[in-house]
């Protein structure tokens, strides 16, 4: 999707399509949507005035044009109430707009005002990045492996700002929302590839390519280099498949930054998921090709961490490990001791993800870390408490906290704390080894977190339980598709600039 910001007036562009808005309760358009509803002798205003259109968040109307303006197509979307308009809103908006016009026979090109600069309030800036974001976010497509070729919406949007004082501002913000939604539809593809495409091996090459491509540095260990740290917890959920374990280390280190303290994501990355001896239903099984969706998220992060040009060091590591179950497969009751010397007793294979964290939340102290955030589609119990409106937060640390509420309000990617109190450690307190991984069903969000944070090595640390957000079984909306989501990447980014 090409996304450009030119100078000019939205009347005159000769696109397939030219988009305006409206906000709810507006009577008489205003500003670009009212210079073009004159070109168009008030056609505009007719539909307000027959009550056709009203505004509404996610409404459309589209108007075919005859003369007046150089589009044959004119796009009015409703932005909703402006006292309540975001920009999460124009992203949706933005979404809106492009999914409406990939249903329009003939629209490649579409030229559009920017959402919510007016009225809305927003900065230009920011409402620029929210529709490219939007915009991407909605044009991605899954992967496919059919015969036929795909249905494409249009290609190419550009960006018409009247006030050429504001162009070179509106270009940046764009290119960097473009840049974000590509690091989203990156972890969106990494997800969504089915598991015999996406293997551990398979999923590191990917990010070595994109590091290569971005000017990451990247390292991956595979497990002789792992057994020699004695990162024998992670290994041990390998063991059952064919297909060997990596550990992915991306490192963004602009100029004079590369003494400094790093802000470090490290994701889980099961890439298939059988629940190992302890072997989950068959029914959405295949739905466990997503299980890496938090080494995904990490991974896309970093592409656009990298791309925007985040002006801190900031290392990325993703864990990608397949648990299968075989003749070799750990089991429960085995106790298995990992890199830091501490020992875990298996009650559940099928609690793998916060055993791969373990070794992987230890690996990452070697770098001194300013703090650390881990991401993995953990427990089914955090749906249970939050539904699919905000991922579990649990950390240690109330500046960390903070930090990520803020990058949570500021991207859109909604985060809910939750309790990390003492006594959640008294369930997983082992009988032959020092942790259990797991606690049973009561409280057993917070005490797989305190299973991870048993592992870490005196650093600021949060964990996001993304298992509820990172999948979705329907299309949620214009921006959220069915399948992978990509929660997470926009949030990290955030983070990693603020923080």
């Amino acid at each position: 999707m090409e996304i450009s910001v030119q100078q000019g007036n939205i009347a005159e562009q000769a696109a397939d399509c030219i988009v305006v808005n409206l906000f709810e309760g507006v009577t008489e358009p205003a500003g670009a949507t009212g210079a073009v509803d004159k070109a168009l002798n008030g056609a505009i205003s007719r539909l307000i005035a027959s009550g056709d259109f009203s505004g509404k968040a996610g409404s459309t109307a589209l108007l075919y044009a005859d003369g007046g303006v150089a589009a044959p197509r004119v796009l009015v979307v409703g932005l909703g109430a402006a006292e309540k308009f975001d920009t999460k809103a124009a992203r949706k908006s933005a979404a809106t707009v492009y999914k409406t016009l990939a249903k329009t026979k003939g629209v490649k090109h579409f030229a559009t005002i920017v959402h919510g600069a007016g009225i809305g309030g927003l900065d230009p800036a920011a409402a620029a990045q929210a529709l490219a974001e939007g915009t991407v976010l909605a044009a991605y497509r899954v992967p496919n492996y059919k015969r036929e070729a795909p249905e494409n919406g249009p290609e190419r949007c550009t960006v018409v700002e009247f006030d050429g004082s504001r162009v070179a501002t509106l270009a940046q913000a764009v290119q960097r929302g473009a840049q974000i939604g590509a690091g989203v539809n990156l972890a969106r593809d990494l997800s969504n590839e089915p598991p015999n495409v996406l293997y551990p091996v398979a999923m590191a090459q990917r990010a070595q390519a994109m590091a290569e491509a971005t000017g990451l540095r990247c390292t991956v260990l595979g497990e002789a280099e792992m057994s020699a740290l004695n990162m024998n917890i992670l290994l041990a959920v390998s063991r059952g498949s064919a297909n060997e374990a990596q550990l992915v280390i991306l490192e963004h280190a602009p100029a004079g930054t590369e003494q400094q303290a790093p802000l470090i994501f490290v994701g889980k990355g099961i890439t298939f998921d059988t629940g190992g001896i302890s072997i989950k239903p068959s029914e959405r099984m295949e739905e466990m090709k997503h299980d890496m969706s938090g080494a995904a998220a990490v991974i896309g992060a970093m592409q656009a961490i990298a791309q925007v040009g985040v002006a801190r060091r900031v290392i990325g590591v993703a864990a990608c490990v397949e648990n299968m179950p075989d003749g070799n497969a750990f089991r429960p009751g085995d106790i298995l001791t990992g890199m830091t010397g501490k020992s875990t007793e298996i009650l559940s294979t099928d609690a793998e993800g916060r055993l791969i964290l373990a070794d992987a939340v230890a690996y990452v102290a070697r770098f001194e870390p300013k703090a650390v955030v881990d991401l993995a589609t953990l427990t089914g119990a955090i749906g249970i408490a939050l539904g699919t409106q905000a991922a579990g937060l649990f950390d240690n640390n109330a500046d960390l906290e903070a930090a990520l509420m803020g990058a949570s309000a500021q991207s859109g990617e909604r985060l809910w704390p939750m309790p990390m109190w003492e006594e959640y450690m008294e369930p997983i307190k082992g009988d032959m080894g020092e942790v259990k991984n797991s606690g049973g069903r009561g409280g057993g969000v917070s005490t797989s977190a305190k299973f991870i944070e048993h592992f870490t090595e005196g650093y600021p640390w949060a964990h996001l339980d993304i298992a509820n957000v990172a999948w979705s079984t329907t299309e949620r909306d214009a921006m959220t598709p069915k399948g992978a989501t990509g929660f997470g990447v926009r949030l990290l980014v955030d983070l990693a600039e603020s923080y």
